[in-house]
Formats: C-alpha cells, sequence, structure tokens
C-alpha cells in the first residue's frame, strides 16, 4: 500500500487508511450530539471516566475534567476517573457496557467490535463535525464504519525506535545486524525484542512482504501467508534474535530499569513513553524509525502497525449529551496540544500539529517518517481482531520457552495460517 505524508511543516502525519468493514451497527441514524438545550436548572451529572494510566498519574486528565467543568456551570459534576488502557479497553468494555466508562479511550483496531457489541456511540453534530473538519480523511477512516464516525482520534498510534546514544550511534541503528553487532558491555543487552501481543511481532512478517488477507486486509479469501518460504525464514531469524545473550525478551525485564543504567541499547515503543525514557536518559536519548533485517539474503524495512489512538462514548451512557460534550473537549485543538506537552502523544487535528512546539519535535518528524517508509495500516475488521490477536500473541512466548523452535517452525506456522481462516 503506497502512503504519502504531506511535509511537516504543512500538516500533522497522514496515513493511509482503509474504512473497517462490518455488519450495520443497529444504532445507524442515531446519533450520539451534545446538547444544545439551556436548562435554567443545574442537573447533577456523574461520569465514569476510563483513561490510560499515562493521562492520570501525569494529572492531565483532572486537569481536564476541572477545566470542562468550568466551562459549563449547567451540570454539576462527578468525575469518577479509573485507569484503563487504550490497548485492553475493548476486553473490559465487553464484560459488560452497562458497567464500562461513559467515556474511554482506545484504540481503533476494535472499532468494528465496539460497535457490533452495542457499547460505542455513533457520534453526531459538532463532535462529528469536529473530526471531519480537523483532520485528515485518512486518519477520520480510522474511526469510521459506513460513513459513520464512532470516535475522536487523538494522537496517532505506532511505534519506533529509541535507543541509548552512549551504546548506540546513527549508523549502528540502521539495521538489526548492526545493532546485534554492536561491542558492549557484558551485563548490557543491545536490542530488546517485544511482541507486544503481536502487535510488533507483525512488523518482521508485513516487512518481508508477507499478508494476512491479501493486500487489502480485507481479502479473506486470501487468508495469511506467513507459513511460506519467507515466513519460515522470518520466523527462525527471530528464533535466533529472541534466543540471542544480547536481546532482551520484553516479558523479562523492565525497560525502565535497563534506560536508567545505560543497561540496553535499542527497544521498540510509543510516544506515550517517552517522556520516561527521558527522564532516565536525557541527551542520550535518541529516537528513529525501526531498522531493517535481513533473514534471506534480503534487506527488508520492518514495518510497523499504524492506527490512531480515540475518544469514544459508550452507547450506554446515562448521559450521552455530556459524555459526547466532554469527549468532543477532550479531542479538540487545545486539548491535543496540551496531551502533548504533558505526555509526548503527537496531535492528530491539523492545526495542533502545525504549532511550533509540534514541528519542532523529534518525536514528531520520526513518526512523519515512519509512516512513509516503515508503516502498514493496522487492519480493523472484527474477522481479523477475532482470530489473529489470540493466535498470535502466543508465538513469541512460545519461542523463549522453546516450544516453538527452528524444528517444528514450519508445522507451527502452518497452524498459526489455519487459525485465520474465515469461514
Amino acid at each position: 500500500m503506497k502512503k504519502k505524508v504531506f511535509a511537516l511543516c504543512m500538516a500533522a502525519v497522514l496515513v493511509v487508511s482503509m474504512v473497517g468493514c462490518g455488519k450495520k451497527p443497529a444504532n445507524e441514524g442515531k446519533k450520539a450530539e451534545p446538547e444544545t438545550e439551556t436548562k435554567d436548572e443545574v442537573e447533577d451529572v456523574t461520569l465514569k471516566v476510563w483513561a490510560p494510566e499515562n493521562q492520570i498519574q501525569n494529572g492531565t486528565m483532572d486537569s481536564m475534567t476541572k477545566s470542562f467543568q468550568e466551562l459549563h456551570p449547567e451540570w454539576n459534576l462527578t468525575f469518577t476517573v479509573e485507569t484503563q488502557g487504550e490497548d485492553t479497553a475493548k476486553d473490559e468494555i465487553l464484560k459488560d457496557v452497562g458497567a464500562a466508562g461513559d467515556v474511554f479511550f482506545f484504540a481503533n483496531d476494535q472499532l468494528n467490535e465496539l460497535v457490533n457489541a452495542g457499547g460505542l456511540a455513533r457520534l453526531g453534530g459538532s463532535a462529528e463535525d469536529m473530526v471531519r473538519s480537523t483532520m485528515e480523511e485518512e486518519v477520520v477512516n480510522t474511526v469510521s464504519i459506513d460513513d459513520g464516525i464512532y470516535g475522536i482520534p487523538f494522537t496517532h498510534n505506532t511505534f519506533f525506535m529509541f535507543y541509548d546514544k552512549s551504546l548506540l550511534n546513527e549508523e549502528d541503528i540502521k539495521s538489526v545486524e548492526s545493532i546485534m553487532a554492536k561491542e558492549t558491555p557484558e551485563n548490557v543487552y543491545n536490542f530488546c525484542f517485544d511482541s507486544a501481543g503481536g502487535w510488533m511481532l507483525g512488523s518482521w512478517y508485513y516487512g518481508a512482504g508477507l499478508t494476512i488477507y491479501g493486500e487489502s486486509q480485507t481479502d479473506f479469501a486470501a487468508g495469511a501467508n506467513w507459513n511460506n518460504e519467507t515466513g519460515v525464514a522470518v520466523t527462525n531469524y527471530i528464533i535466533d534474535l529472541i534466543n540471542n545473550p544480547k536481546t532482551a525478551f520484553a516479558d523479562d525485564v523492565s525497560l525502565s530499569e535497563l534506560t536508567e543504567d545505560h543497561r540496553i541499547g535499542a527497544w521498540f515503543d510509543g510516544s506515550w513513553n517517552y517522556q520516561l525514557y527521558k527522564d532516565a536518559l536525557g541527551d542520550d536519548l535518541g529516537v528513529a524509525v525501526i531498522p531493517t533485517f535481513n533473514p534471506d539474503g534480503n534487506d527488508y524495512q520492518l514495518k510497523g502497525f499504524y492506527g490512531s489512538k480515540v475518544i469514544g462514548v459508550n452507547a450506554q451512557s446515562e448521559h450521552p449529551d455530556v459524555a459526547v460534550a466532554f469527549a468532543e473537549f477532550l479531542g479538540n485543538e487545545e486539548m491535543q496540544i496540551k496531551r502533548f506537552e504533558e505526555s509526548g502523544q503527537v496531535p492528530t487535528n491539523i492545526k495542533a500539529g502545525e504549532s511550533e512546539a509540534v514541528q519542532n519535535d523529534e518525536v514528531a518528524k520520526v513518526i512523519v517518517e515512519e509512516v512513509n517508509v516503515a508503516s502498514v495500516m493496522q487492519p480493523i475488521s472484527a474477522e481479523f481482531s477475532s482470530k489473529f490477536w489470540p493466535n498470535a500473541s502466543a508465538i513469541a512466548t512460545e519461542i523463549k520457552t522453546g516450544e516453538f523452535n527452528k524444528e517444528n517452525a514450519k508445522e507451527k506456522l502452518d497452524t498459526f495460517v489455519s487459525s485465520l481462516i474465515v469461514e
């Protein structure tokens, strides 16, 4: 999929996306909108907000709730803010939609399942207008089903490479081979391998040109081809990499501790953890596009999933007008800039992306470059989500334990590919 991004000095990050496929939701045509009628009496409203830890610990969410209350004297607001990561929001919401947050943050690949389960409201009115008018079409598409808007994108969701400049230089980080070849002290890991439940694992296979459900990502009859000759070579490469004593395995270590001690050369993560590493390494922290690797005599550019992180409204909220108004506030230009300043999350709002602070930010520049050369749109179909994540999540763990090895790699890949068949 060919991707083009406007220059950073002209606009925020643009990405090639595709509209999610899925059955038409039952609430089609019924849009949740902010209440516009002026009320004489102050209404008591309690809102439950599910937000990621990085927006709670630094005080961002507390500040935003207070600012919202000041803007809306017609509501006497009580906020119940609970920690819930975007990556697992769907799983927790679907356990009991009625008990979930009125407003929550989630990764856009969860969109279809949340809508189909009746857990995500379709937005209308000024909230819908804000999404369509302040963000590029490709970003809007990450929250669109059948031309309906089901959330407010607030940051780009991808990962890139961090590295310790005291251990690796700009030449070292261009390829996995050069990262691993660098001589480092005995107690230092050159690289940290992180599957991230399959989210980062996919970059190795997509990078080598392999696909799931074809180039369109919705050709379900095409299945997956990760078990071909190239797929086996990639898998064997990963096996060697994970088993290399100079490779840390993310599930077994603390990256924050390793960075503080200058004991990790390079690792993958997202902008949401930038400040954590910056506090640990200061000027020794470097960021870059994820590198190339060579599993079969050919150099391949790793390609990470790209999507958006989104603010959504519970379709079963008892106060939909207030919930939508608060979600709209959280996703507006001013709050996106504030969130960027406090947690380093690059805005999806075009004007926010054109601000001087974003324009001069090294992370924003890396994300622009990565979207251009080292990314693939993260599939959002319910078929992909229901089959890929539960079956991909165990691959790296089984490699680490030895259960998945070079002797049975082809057999294991055959089983994995079979698990992705859509009847």
